[in-house]
């Protein structure tokens, strides 16, 4: 999950790697905690502000139910929970226009719902961040909770919204 661009021709200097990974790696562990949390909130109805206090208290870094949870870029986590609730009423009719006809968004599994809006908000306003990144990074996460035809959803339906927002990147091959 290295958030790298192909762009780079210089070879990090020794240190400078191992902190670009860890930074990609906390992002990573972010954007799970982020699906984990939209999921929550979208199943069970929690608030925002509960999520917050719920996830940076027991779950970014923590050990829950003997599984030791990667430490997360905390700013990153709440950038992209409190995004996805401010804009799903723009996410929500955008993903539906990138899924097949008949399969609206509301048919969707909840966790899939959770990647597909919180992937779409960071293609949009995480412009710090790549784009084929940010749909392989969803596309991971994704892995870890559904198998190949659902992930490969993810991945056209990313990929199409990619296009939408970032298409100088995407056309330059």
């Amino acid at each position: 999950m290295a958030e790298t661009s192909k762009k780079q021709e210089k070879k990090p200097a020794k240190g400078q790697e191992k902190n670009r990974d860890k930074k990609a790696n906390r992002r990573g562990a972010a954007r799970l905690a982020a699906v984990q949390a939209l999921y929550q909130m979208d199943i069970a109805g929690a608030g925002l502000n509960d999520i917050f206090a719920e996830f940076e208290s027991h779950w970014l870094g923590g050990e829950v139910e003997g599984d030791k949870y990667l430490p997360a870029e905390a700013a990153f986590f709440r950038d992209v929970v409190s995004g996805v609730v401010r804009d799903q009423a723009k996410l929500d009719p955008l993903i539906d226009d990138a899924l097949s006809k008949g399969w609206p968004l509301k048919r969707i599994d909840a966790i899939l719902r959770a990647v597909l809006r919180a992937g779409s908000y960071e293609l949009e306003h995480r412009k710090d961040v790549p784009g084929r990144v940010v749909v392989s990074e969803y596309v991971d996460v994704a892995h870890a909770f559904v198998d190949g035809d659902e992930t490969g959803m993810v991945n056209a339906v990313l990929d199409q919204i990619a296009r939408q927002f970032r298409g100088d990147e995407f056309s330059r091959g």
